[in-house]
């Protein structure tokens, strides 16, 4: 049955709430587990949907999994057989099952899947995947409702018109894209010729599978820049990993003290990846001190002003939590400029808002003017995908009245009880049966 969230808005957030592991740094580390037969073990993983899915698929392909403690598992992937990816219902819920690919095609040579489902933002198509994967030869058919992956025997490397890297194949990534790079990193790593990405992704999902690909043996230079370096090995060892911690739900956490000019701790807080985002609350006017490399303390803050949000690709602001401070801009002083050029989608949250009494006006698909401060007063809403349902709590909290937000389902595939959580910082929030 489903469920819903019941907020009863105006208690300030106090207390100190702790972050999960990171779920966008998770995933494809548990498809780097399909590099080798070797066991694998990863620490600190969130107990959300997303997850859960991941480890549905590894299941069904025939990967052997055992906890080993509350969010630790070992997998070991002996005995896979990539025939049943193409007949796994949770490939269409998971977006990120197209991490499968990757490591599938390099150990397998042939793949077929269905396309990948996921978060309802906007176009977000797999043209990224499919031209890198043609770049490195990969032969690309569709099959009804299935796309058919082969590795073409033929293919010889570095006979790109546009490449200069003669020692191995060169792949340019026709956009930043995160999934993209990681597939492609994914591949390459079971190769031991040379693999150059460029334009390739930097943000810390990346720079969580490079450090274990290197610790399975893989050769990576250049983690964490727009160009990669890598050369792999058919005999990759299995490896043991403590996933980081969440910087978007760190970020989460920040926003909601804020708007409810709270005084919260985060303890296990990841802030090497939230330089920008914690320098523009800075300049907005927001009261937080950063007490350790993983510790953060909000405190209330009463004269905040944004003039402008952007999200970019790392080391922008995260796309991802544009959302919280589209919220948050509607409890600041003047006019707030929203610009998210990624996804066209991203700002149908601000619909909601405008209905929770919210002054938005868009401006086009990607970009609105929110003018504040207004009061925002409850109602029921739905959860349309992940960060916005966050948001749309946020929004919540610090609402005059009831909000009853639907489809929580969606929040719990990147957020872990975060309702429990809230409740710990004096949020009066509940889940009840739809």
């Amino acid at each position: 049955m489903a469920e819903k969230f019941i907020i009863q808005g105006g208690k300030s957030l106090k207390g100190a709430v702790e972050i999960r592991g990171a779920k966008n740094a998770a995933l494809p580390v548990l498809a780097a587990a399909l590099l080798t037969k070797e066991p694998c073990v990863v620490d600190n993983l969130p107990l959300i949907e997303d997850i859960f899915r991941m480890l549905d698929i590894l299941k069904k392909l025939g990967a052997e999994i055992s906890w080993e403690g509350k969010r630790k598992i070992k997998i070991t992937c002996s005995g896979i057989d990539p025939k049943e990816l193409s007949s796994c219902l949770a490939v269409g819920l998971l977006r990120t099952s197209i991490l499968f690919l990757g490591p599938l095609l390099a150990r397998f040579g042939r793949v077929e899947m269905p396309s990948p489902g996921g978060c309802v933002i906007g176009a977000r198509p797999l043209d990224t995947h499919f031209d890198a994967f043609l770049q490195m030869g990969i032969k690309i058919s569709p099959k009804g409702k299935l796309y058919y992956f082969e590795k073409d025997q033929k293919f010889k490397p570095g006979k790109n018109p546009f490449s200069f890297f003669k020692k191995g194949t060169e792949i340019v990534l026709r956009e930043i894209s995160v999934t993209a790079t990681e597939n492609v990193l994914l591949y390459s790593a079971f190769s031991p010729k040379k693999t150059l990405v460029k334009v390739a992704d930097q943000d810390y999902g990346c720079q969580e599978l490079c450090r274990v690909l290197k610790k399975m043996g893989a050769k990576i230079k250049g983690a964490g820049t727009h160009c990669l370096g890598i050369s792999g090995s058919r005999n990759l060892k299995g490896f043991n990993h403590k996933i980081i911690s969440d910087p978007i739900e760190t970020g989460t956490f920040i926003v909601a003290s804020l708007i409810t000019k709270g005084e919260v701790l985060i303890k296990k807080a990841e802030l090497s990846f939230l330089s920008l985002f914690l320098k523009r609350l800075a300049d907005f006017g927001a009261n937080f001190k950063v007490l350790a490399p993983n510790l953060i303390k909000v405190f209330p803050s009463t004269k905040l002003r944004i003039d402008k949000i952007q999200s970019l690709p790392y080391p922008g602001v995260h796309t991802d939590l544009q959302p919280e401070l589209g919220v948050l801009a509607t409890q600041t002083k003047g006019p707030t400029l929203i610009h998210d050029p990624l996804y066209e989608g991203r700002l149908k949250y601000l619909e909601d808002l405008n209905k929770m009494g919210a002054d938005i006006v868009f401006c086009d698909p990607h970009r609105a003017i929110v003018n504040g401060p207004t009061p925002l007063y409850g109602i029921e809403i739905p959860s349309p995908d992940i960060r916005a349902g966050a948001a749309l709590i946020i929004a919540a909290l610090a609402a005059k009245g009831k909000t009853t937000i639907d489809n929580v389902y969606q929040i719990d595939r990147g957020y872990e009880k975060i309702e429990e959580r809230l409740q710990e910082l004096g949020a009066e929030i509940r889940r009840v049966k739809g």
